[in-house]
């Protein structure tokens, strides 16, 4: 099937959706491996209110596309077009996967409460500012691939935030390498995980706090601090 071009609005008997029109645009007019704005794809498709947000549906066909976040040399409007997925310009491609169906109001509700309405990615709550201070979060169901024990393959819901959603990172789950780990942990150390996960929330002790705030120091106060360390060894 000859590729269609991203300016057409129809292939054959069937329409091109803005979705497909956006891949096609991505092939013919970025090419893989390289950079674009989202300012240049709108001025491409002036009439297609969310142009950006069909671009991102892209991913759920296997198209990687990354962002300043998954990128850093990439400007905060930049993306860079990796690889393309599923040519979902012919039909019966572009159907979105199973496991994309729509979350009820009931569903959505359950697991905000089961998660304590917090992004299970980042753990922040709904309507709290980043540390950048450029936004509030905003809460939305995901869905997180996990391998279960019995070697079957399921999509679990969980709640994350809006800015954690947006990247490509691969967050799948694998239970049983989990579970094994969690198995080969010594006596004293599944306790101290046990109480962590009973309370949903990490406590840290006194030592490891004064290791965290020895991080954050310059280079001439850790040499402070490691010299009087030393001095307490004689």
């Amino acid at each position: 099937m000859t590729m269609p071009s991203w300016q057409e609005t129809s292939a054959g008997n069937h329409k091109l959706g803005s979705k497909a029109r956006a891949a096609l645009w991505l092939i013919q007019e970025v090419g893989e491996g390289n950079i674009f704005t989202v300012a240049k794809l709108r001025e491409a498709f002036p009439d297609v209110a969310q142009i950006d947000r069909r671009m991102r549906d892209l991913r759920d066909h296997g198209w990687e596309i990354l962002t300043s976040r998954e990128d850093p040399e990439l400007l905060q409007q930049e993306r860079r077009f990796v690889a393309r997925g599923k040519d979902v310009w012919i039909p019966g491609q572009a159907k979105a996967p199973s496991h994309k169906a729509s979350v009820t109001n009931a569903q959505r509700a359950k697991v905000f409460q089961s998660d304590g309405y917090v992004c299970r990615t980042c753990g922040i709550g709904a309507g709290e500012a980043y540390e950048d201070g450029v936004e509030q979060a905003v809460l939305n169901i995901a869905r997180r691939q996990v391998l279960l024990p019995d070697g079957s393959s399921t999509h679990q819901l969980v709640t994350e935030c809006k800015r954690c959603g947006r990247g490509s990172v691969d967050r799948s789950v694998n239970l049983p390498e989990l579970l094994s780990q969690i198995k080969s942990l010594a006596p004293i150390e599944r306790s101290v995980l046990s109480g962590w996960v009973k309370n949903d929330q990490r406590t840290y002790s006194s030592l490891e706090v004064l290791w965290g705030l020895y991080r954050t120091l310059p280079d001439d106060s850790r040499k402070a601090v490691a010299e009087a360390l030393d001095g307490t060894d004689d």
